[in-house]
């Protein structure tokens, strides 16, 4: 099983940056990959990014695409999101999350992930 926290949320302004961290415990080295999902107020969770934990390759939602960055620091079992150019319909809960055992391709979809963070909270403001 492995264990997730989340940190970096807050209030922003539209067209500002913010960069969430989510720091990784326990089984880290089964997860194939790990991402980030969010959930805005009254719609269903999506998916934002994936990172690849070995390769670093990365996948990212159509609504984010230039916009976001995804990255890991191995070492320290940390993975980011770098949000630049945030917009009021980025407003939501964001979850960090890591792959079930034996996942693997582009997981994007939520039963893909077995572990999950608590969330932070980030509202961009017009």
């Amino acid at each position: 099983q492995v264990q997730l926290v989340e940190s970096g949320g807050g209030l922003v302004q539209a067209g500002g940056s913010l960069r969430l961290s989510c720091a990784a415990s326990g089984r880290t080295f089964s997860s194939y990959a790990m991402g980030w999902f969010r959930q805005a107020p009254g719609k269903e969770r999506e998916f934002v990014a994936h990172i690849r934990w070995s390769s670093g390759s990365t996948y990212y939602a159509d609504s984010v695409k230039g916009r976001f960055t995804i990255s890991r620091d191995n070492a320290k079992n940390t993975m980011y999101l770098q949000m630049n150019s945030l917009k009021p319909e980025d407003t939501a809960v964001y979850y960090c999350a890591a792959t079930r055992r034996g996942v693997a391709g582009l997981p994007r979809a939520m039963v893909d992930f077995g572990s999950w963070g608590q969330g932070t909270q980030v509202t961009v403001s017009s």
